[in-house]
């Protein structure tokens, strides 16, 4: 795949798509190899592959920083897991399995309940969904839960006086994961993995025709 043809919005819709339910990458891989981008087309080229094939390492990385900067403010690491749970709910797939899970649960215990959290039915013309299907959780829009977790992450935020740290440990977690991708050299791994995502892509394309 030539990552130099991919813009910053395509690599935004494919985070948005792909699947973050796989592990990390192993660290002694993370750690491997460094070198600097011979060209800026290059240094481009790498940073999106980097994003895109770490993408839950450098997931880790920022809750790590965050974690460590609020070890002293317990009530602005609960902001800071709300901030990440609501910027997770935009993921398709954490949404999908998310609410696959709390649904399964309130079906043990109330199968009445459990039925209306079903996601509302997308009307079907000639064979074909009339819209694309939107992600629910517990039967309401996905934006819903975003936006109120969002809300409470604010909220704890100003309570525990952490906005200033917040930034300054958000701020570091970018700049540490802009040095990584910028130097991290692509290994033939990530491009295969590159390979096989666009495959799954095309394939369940295929199947929704």
């Amino acid at each position: 795949m030539d990552w130099s043809n991919v813009t910053a919005e395509d690599l935004v819709e494919a985070l948005r798509e792909v699947d973050w339910s796989s592990p990390p990458r192993p660290f002694s891989e993370f750690f491997s190899r460094f070198t600097p981008p011979r060209s800026y087309a290059k240094w481009n080229s790498r940073l999106k592959c980097n994003l895109y094939y770490y993408r839950t390492n450098y997931f880790i990385m920022i809750v790590f920083i965050l974690g460590m900067g609020f070890l002293r403010r317990p009530l602005a690491i609960v902001a800071a897991l709300m901030a990440a749970l609501s910027i997770a709910f935009l993921n398709d797939s954490f949404a999908g399995t998310f609410n696959e899970k709390v649904t399964r649960t309130v079906r043990q215990f109330s199968p009445h309940l459990a039925a209306k959290m079903r996601p509302p039915l997308t009307p079907v013309i000639r064979g074909r969904p009339s819209s694309r299907r939107s992600i629910h959780i517990c039967g309401w829009p996905r934006w819903i839960f975003s936006l109120a977790f969002s809300i409470v992450s604010c909220i704890l935020w100003f309570i525990s006086c952490g906005i200033v740290t917040v930034l300054w440990a958000f701020t570091v977690g970018l700049l540490a994961t802009l040095i990584h991708a910028s130097f991290r050299t692509p290994n033939l791994k990530a491009r295969l993995n590159t390979f096989r995502e666009e495959f799954r892509a095309v394939w369940r394309n295929y199947s929704e025709l």
